[in-house]
């Protein structure tokens, strides 16, 4: 394998300690062909076996299982004490307890700083870090290991996993092996040694990662059939008994021990607890808690505002993760003392809703020792959740049209009466029974237009004026918040351009101030504020402002702004924004935020 035995020996001759050697001519030479052929072969074939232990681990391990085997293998290798593993966390910046051999994952750390570690230097530079007294090491700061004489040098290895979709990141860590000697001399091919298992075992992860991706498309595509199959059964869809098919089934890839489902009253005051997984677990399926009894469920509702910064939770618009609930503030002490009493030792909050408003909520609980889920088992969550959203929908339309039977029997019923009491001319005679049949026709027709309310008939394009129709959908609005009780809200109309029109179907600009509308009136504080309206010509676009007091974050404004907003009304209005050729602007100020929507205007 060596291919310039005979330079390699007069290298050897060329070091201090081999000058003075007395040795016959071909001994270097012969020497090297021994180490050839009984050493580096014996000592690759270990290195390729202990390799291939590596790459063979079971990728439906869980990531610290996987880790924690590898690092066995890594030390067994080596000779070493022991070894650990450290990821990077974005979210926290702080160098992750993620896995160690022999396990001590009760005792270690969770977070360790970023800077001023050795893990951390490895992460930045990407190189290994040896460190052959500890005793004297500044940025390894653990002296009671020293002190216990458990180890006394450290060889820190890269490792490093690159993403597998531009959603996802790169997950960058370090493997520190540990050495009982001091003042350890490491080696060049140990280290080398150590890069190349560090590397394999990245391999491994990979693989988990793809398998992981696998499976969960498989498990999307269930979580779809299952729905198709509720909408076909004689029984229609019904929102807990998906849950209660589905969240067993992703139980074996999510490693889920335990789901609740709640759903949330109009009010926002109460919170019901509608299903539960395990089914015979510690949840009290039908019990009410009052929203203002946790800190998270009034975030989730956004009823409060979350203005802190802690590694004990991550706080984002899809989801609220709980890392640690006997330290995090967004947990009150009855829940903590339940989470202590079930061994609960991190919670995943998904609000579940649609144009804004959450209406339901899941809350998943994790008993084993973890510090969040990761980022593909939080997006089969949010899939659920989208689907289960769905699920409603379709409850509710069966609900709807379950309730469209009765009244469309009555109308065509009394209907049939009147028109025979016509028939017959008798209507002086039949006051009485006249009226009541009007009363009632009034009664179930004004039932059948609240079930059917988004059934239109769109009518003949033409030159609408932009001002009448925001004033005439502002006017409703202010019904509709005296009939939702919202208080404290100052409307706010004007200066209007009386005369500006745009060519288009009148229903489609009446669709898209009834949405904005509601959205702003839903974004006012539940403190109170205002909301005004005003429209205006800018050179050859008719322009309507609809603002509100409340802030909308750069993100969903950028959402909103590429036609990927939250909710089906924003959807509509852009679809319709783009029918009409118009165009969408929001702008901020300080606590308010302003909709502008603009049409071509139609010159007379």
């Amino acid at each position: 394998m060596l291919m310039d035995l005979e330079g390699l020996a007069k290298e050897i001759q060329r070091e201090p300690w081999a000058k003075g050697v007395s040795v016959e001519k071909d001994f270097w030479v012969l020497l090297m062909e021994w180490i050839d052929k009984h050493v580096l072969s014996e000592f690759i074939k270990r290195l390729v076996s202990q390799v291939d232990e590596i790459v063979d681990i079971d990728p439906d391990l869980s990531e610290p299982q996987i880790l924690e085997r590898a690092t066995r293998y890594m030390v067994e290798f080596l000779g070493a004490h022991s070894a650990s593993v450290r990821i990077y966390d974005p979210q926290t910046e702080q160098m992750l307890s993620y896995g160690s051999y022999p396990s001590k994952e009760e005792i270690r750390e969770t977070f360790i700083p970023f800077d001023d570690s050795i893990a951390g230097e490895v992460v930045k530079t990407r190189l290994p870090y040896l460190a052959p007294d500890l005793s004297r090491e500044k940025l390894y700061y653990n002296r009671s290991a020293i002190n216990a004489k458990d180890f006394q040098s450290l060889m820190a290895i890269p490792l490093e996993i690159q993403r597998f979709s531009p959603r996802d990141r790169d997950t960058v860590g370090v493997i520190q092996i540990y050495y009982a000697e001091k003042n350890r001399a490491f080696g060049p091919l140990e280290i080398q040694a150590a890069n190349i298992m560090a590397k394999r075992l990245s391999f491994v992860i990979a693989r988990k990662k793809i398998l992981s991706m696998y499976r969960i498309d498989e498990k999307k595509e269930m979580i779809v059939r299952h729905i198709f199959q509720k909408v076909g059964s004689r029984g229609g869809v019904k929102m807990a008994e998906v849950f209660n098919q589905v969240v067993p089934e992703l139980a074996d890839i999510v490693d889920l021990q335990s789901c609740t489902l709640f759903s949330v009253t109009e009010d926002l005051d109460r919170i019901i607890l509608q299903a539960g997984f395990p089914e015979h677990g510690y949840h009290s399926v039908g019990k009410v808690l009052p929203v203002s009894s946790e800190p998270v469920f009034e975030l989730l509702l956004n009823l409060r505002e979350y203005s802190g910064e802690s590694v004990y939770e991550a706080v984002t618009p899809f989801y609220i993760s709980v890392v640690d609930p006997q330290r995090s503030g967004l947990i009150s002490n009855n829940l903590k003392r339940f989470a202590a009493l079930h061994n609960i030792n991190s919670i995943l909050y998904v609000p579940l809703g649609y144009d804004g408003e959450v209406t339901h909520f899941m809350a998943i609980d994790a008993v084993d020792k973890r510090q969040r889920y990761r980022d593909d088992e939080i997006d089969i969550f949010l899939f659920m959740g989208r689907e289960l959203m769905k699920a409603q929908k379709m409850e509710r339309l069966d609900d709807a049209l379950h309730d469209f039977k009765n009244p469309a029997i009555a109308t065509a019923g009394f209907a049939r009466r009147l028109k025979e009491i016509v028939r017959k001319d008798e209507l002086e005679q039949s006051k009485e029974q006249v009226r009541k049949y009007v009363d009632i026709l009034f009664e179930e027709t004004s039932r059948l237009q609240e079930l059917a309310m988004s059934i239109y008939r769109v009518g003949n394009e033409q030159a609408v004026n932009l001002t009448e129709v925001l004033k005439r959908r502002f006017e409703i609005n202010r019904e509709a918040i005296k009939e939702q009780l919202k208080q404290n809200v100052t409307l706010k109309e004007g200066p209007y351009d009386s005369d500006i029109r745009v060519m288009c179907y009148a229903v489609h600009v009446e669709r898209v101030f009834d949405n904005l509308l509601n959205n702003a009136t839903k974004a006012i504080p539940l403190k109170g504020g205002m909301l005004a309206v005003r429209t205006y010509a800018d050179g050859d676009w008719a322009c309507a402002e609809i603002s509100n007091t409340g802030q909308i974050s750069e993100h969903d404004r950028m959402k909103i702004l590429e036609g990927e907003g939250e909710g089906r009304g924003l959807y509509i209005t852009y679809r319709i924004i783009r029918l009409l050729k118009g165009k969408i602007e929001i702008r901020t100020g300080k606590g308010t935020t302003t909709f502008v929507v603009s049409f071509p205007i139609q010159r007379p």
